[in-house]
């Protein structure tokens, strides 16, 4: 299957313009993206909210999944109870999630995708405002290291998503001029577009297509075995 474009009878190849010959760098997402852990964040939040008595529907948690903890208690749950129990839930939330952490695997075919990106000539930086030991974790599941030129964690940046803080931060760390952010969420795409950087998304974290197509994404893919299929019709198809 080929990219979405929101069209009828499109394709997202169709969406292609000049500027896909200027790409230098791509930005990849983690969470929900190249592994599979959203659903694990989602947990994780809902214990720590359920330990405050606070409860707040799974499904609304997960819709909040791709933003940072600085930014998703509010999201969430309102101003109120951000500022009385903001860094108890952030720290619950870690702890939780922390505590399953070990079951989270790499979606295939990622570390291929990777490879095949960088292959072509196009700068791979892995852009996370997650934990610096989460992105650490990523990194040995996906065997990365020697792939991605740069990395980012929540360390990074003052603002997680979907402020730009952190696609900024990693498109600076290479030096990047043209680049297209990888992601699975809509606040992926709002970061990026933010700082006019057009967006790739798949739909491994559980997002739907026209939730992504209304929040700005060039590019809406099933899966990462469709975009490694279809790379050559593509954002991500040919480097500058």
């Amino acid at each position: 299957m080929a990219a979405q474009d929101g069209k009828s009878g499109g394709s997202g190849a169709q969406e292609r313009t000049d500027t896909t010959s200027r790409v230098d760098t791509a930005v990849f997402d983690i969470d929900g993206t190249l592994v599979d852990s959203n659903y694990h964040h989602v947990l994780a939040w809902y214990r720590a909210f359920r330990s405050h008595e606070v409860v707040v529907p799974a499904w609304h948690l997960h819709r909040a999944i791709g933003m940072g903890g600085d930014q998703l208690v509010a999201h969430v749950a309102g101003d109120e109870v951000e500022e009385r129990l903001g860094d108890a839930l952030r720290d619950l939330h870690d702890e939780n999630y922390a505590a399953v952490r070990h079951e989270v695997v790499p979606f295939e075919p990622a570390r291929a995708l990777l490879q095949e990106v960088g292959r072509r000539g196009i700068t791979v930086v892995l852009g996370s405002s997650g934990k610096p030991e989460d992105v650490d974790q990523a990194l040995d599941l996906l065997d990365a290291r020697e792939i991605a030129a740069s990395w980012t964690s929540s360390a990074d940046a003052g603002n997680s998503k979907p402020a730009p803080d952190i696609v900024e931060v990693a498109v600076r760390s290479v030096d990047g001029s043209h680049a297209v952010m990888v992601g699975d969420s809509i606040w992926d795409v709002e970061a990026a577009a933010r700082l006019g950087v057009p967006s790739v998304c798949v739909r491994n974290g559980g997002f739907g297509v026209d939730e992504l197509r209304e929040a700005g994404a060039a590019e809406v893919w099933e899966s990462l075995e469709e975009l490694l299929d279809g790379l050559d019709r593509s954002l991500l198809g040919r480097p500058r």
